[in-house]
């Protein structure tokens, strides 16, 4: 390593009180080397590791000699973490670096949305929710307004409170729904404009996932031009790229374009044709789903047809709104046809009118299904079968990319995560470690035997082990499930089993988490009470930090597959069979793998932790793959003996 980047990094670990990791010198070395070449690197590096500031250093030189350097994090809380802790000491340490945060428009506050202009509220819950909000949707929307008043950035996420999707979407917009700052009464002041001004500017910019997927996958230029590419969680990357990249099409959002079409159209012309059009579309696509579900290789000629006909009428719509767009000034008075209002109808046009057609395409390239989407009804999906070959085309050849994790290794290897990255099997990968002594700080222990879990989720005697092992802890338990369904029988089941010592305060509370609500305060919570017991599922599995006394036992109801229902995953392990490889190995296996290696994470986070991992499903001790899925793992001391495990969560509870 040269000596300026060493030099950087062991005055900002010495600045914020840590002590230089072999690790985390091994990575920052390789990742100056990565970006010098002008090559891609994998790096897994373990908790503990401090690899986020080993790839901060290097990126700030490289900013400073050839450009901007962007960092794509999965989670906010990492960006968090970036720009609130790791940066500013940089700074402080490795003199001027500018940093600057950059996510999609409509996670900002759109100011005409807001109605501002003749100094009205904005009529959020006539727009967007309708006269049957009442309640905490009508606080929210207040809460906004009042939060709009004051705020500098008009970031959703420096909303200090969780604000109904419903309520944020009619103050916000996308970027295909927004008129321009040119022709909008708020342009000057529009905070998602000032937001890329400031990350054109920066000498690192710190985005997510979704934006980078919109920007080298769709081709659409929202992030500023860069010398490099850091993507960190990168676990997570091709999930969350073909979230962002799926479209749907359902009869309700159809609906919901009639009507916003036919508020802003005269009673005849164009507009109102096209308008009718959409409606006659509409109906014959309630017609044709009606008893649809699953996937789908093949349209049925009332599918077909009912398709055809929606993209051809939205794009007349499209046509006709554009027409009148032309000729409309940009106003912010509410209630008129201004032109912000025909371009959020004119985008929600032409999205339709770009997923019809895409599903009409049919690729085999594609994934395309039904799904039942609670009170929207049925709703048709399609999403790319793989994305590892986007990515090789669009992102690995415009910059050195380094790809980094605590876990990227399944069984022990990087092969399946190069494959689905789309990598060249020769990428170069490292595995710098951690920097905890996994196996004198904790166990891993698997519950043989116990009966495997079914279709209900884990056994009666598993939830009795459960129950046996939180109580040997004194609470202390993030009990991690993989579906709703376990949480809840697990929730039930605890409040029987331990009611008697929740209520006499020897175990703590016991907190859920619940359907559509942040983690955060329910986190922040279990954090602050002393043996209490968090039972949760999906955001519980990764990105929670919670060291120290807090947690000492950590608990995973089964070895997470994917549903056998989930069209994507079903798809893609069809098509590594078909090629005559294993799909159960290289896609359920791997995602499994991985998935497992982040809840288990979630136990050491500090030298000082000791503690219990605890996986209730016997197939980690018993099957072939088991040993596969344990090599994943942090290296934690590996045991199948219940009483050894309680014995030493009991000296860890009276040694607090």
């Amino acid at each position: 390593m040269s000596d300026s980047v060493s030099t950087s990094l062991e005055a900002i670990v010495e600045l914020m009180g840590g002590q230089s990791r072999v690790g985390q010198r091994e990575m920052a070395e390789a990742v100056m080397e990565a970006f010098s070449a002008g090559d891609n690197i994998v790096v897994q590096a373990g908790t503990g590791t401090g690899k986020s500031l080993a790839y901060l250093v290097p990126a700030a030189r490289m900013a400073r000699e050839k450009g901007p350097v962007v960092i794509a994090t999965a989670t906010l809380a990492l960006q968090r973490q970036l720009i609130e802790r790791e940066l500013p000491r940089l700074a402080e340490a490795d003199g001027d670096v500018s940093w600057a945060v950059l996510k999609g428009r409509q996670n900002y506050l759109c100011r005409q949305r807001m109605g501002e202009a003749d100094g009205q509220e904005s009529l959020i819950l006539q727009e967007q929710i309708g006269s049957r909000a009442r309640g905490s949707l009508e606080e929210q929307a207040a809460m906004v307004h009042e939060w709009a008043s004051h705020t500098q950035t008009g970031d959703r996420d420096d909303l200090d409170a969780e604000i109904d999707s419903r309520v944020w979407r009619a103050v916000s917009v996308s970027s295909a729904e927004c008129v321009g700052e040119s022709r909008c009464a708020f342009g000057d002041e529009c905070f998602s404009a000032q937001a890329r001004a400031r990350a054109m500017e920066a000498d690192i910019v710190v985005t997510n996932h979704a934006l980078l997927a919109i920007d080298a996958i769709e081709g659409v230029p929202v992030l500023p031009d860069r010398s490099a590419l850091v993507v960190d969680e990168a676990h997570e990357l091709v999930d969350r790229i073909t979230s962002a990249v799926t479209g749907e099409l359902s009869v309700s959002a159809l609906e919901r374009l009639v009507g916003d079409a036919a508020r802003v159209s005269d009673d005849e012309g164009s507009l109102a044709d096209a308008v009718d059009d959409v409606a006659i579309a509409l109906d014959e696509l309630a017609e044709a789903d009606s008893n649809s579900s699953g996937r789908i290789t093949a349209w049925t000629p009332a599918l077909s047809l009912a398709l055809a006909r929606i993209r051809d009428s939205t794009r007349a719509l499209a046509s006709a709104l554009s027409a009148d767009l032309s000729a409309t000034p940009a106003t912010a008075h509410q209630g008129s046809t201004d032109a912000a209002a025909l371009q959020r109808v004119r985008a929600g046009a032409e999205d339709v009118f770009a997923v019809s057609g895409r599903l009409l395409a049919l690729a085999n390239s594609d994934v395309v299904w039904w799904s039942q989407d609670g009170g929207r009804g049925p709703v048709l999906r399609i999403a790319p079968l793989s994305v590892g070959d986007a990515l090789a085309e669009s992102l690995y050849p415009e910059q050195p990319v380094v790809l980094t994790s605590a876990t990227l290794k399944a069984g022990g290897s990087f092969a399946p995560t190069l494959t689905a990255l789309g990598l060249a099997p020769d990428t170069t990968c490292l595995d710098v470690g951690s920097g905890f002594d996994y196996a004198q700080q904790g166990i891993l222990y698997v519950a043989g035997h116990v009966p495997p879990p079914n279709r209900e989720g884990a056994s009666m005697e598993a939830l009795d082990e459960l129950a046996d092992l939180i109580e040997a802890a004194g609470g202390r338990t993030l009990a991690l499930f993989s579906s709703w369904n376990g949480v809840d029988r697990a929730a039930d089941y605890l409040r029987v089993r331990l009611g008697s010592g929740l209520d006499a305060g020897d175990l703590g509370p016991l907190l859920v988490q619940r359907r559509g609500e942040s983690v955060a305060p329910v986190v922040q919570r279990f954090t602050s009470e002393p043996h209490s017991v968090l039972v949760g599922t999906v955001a519980l599995w990764q990105g929670i930090d919670v060291p120290g006394n807090s947690l000492v036992l950590v608990t995973i109801d089964r070895i997470p597959f994917p549903r056998p229902d989930d069209p994507v995953m079903s798809a893609r392990q069809a098509a590594v069979d078909a090629e005559g490889r294993s799909g159960f190995r290289e896609v359920a296996l791997t995602r499994a793998a991985l998935l497992l290696a982040q809840g288990a994470g979630r136990l050491i986070r500090s030298e000082s932790d000791r503690g219990v991992v605890a996986v209730l499903d016997p197939r980690m001790a018993t099957a072939g793959y088991g040993g596969a899925l344990r090599a994943s793992l942090p290296p934690l001391w590996f045991t199948t003996d219940g009483s050894v495990v309680r014995q030493a969560l009991v000296r860890l509870r009276d040694d607090e």
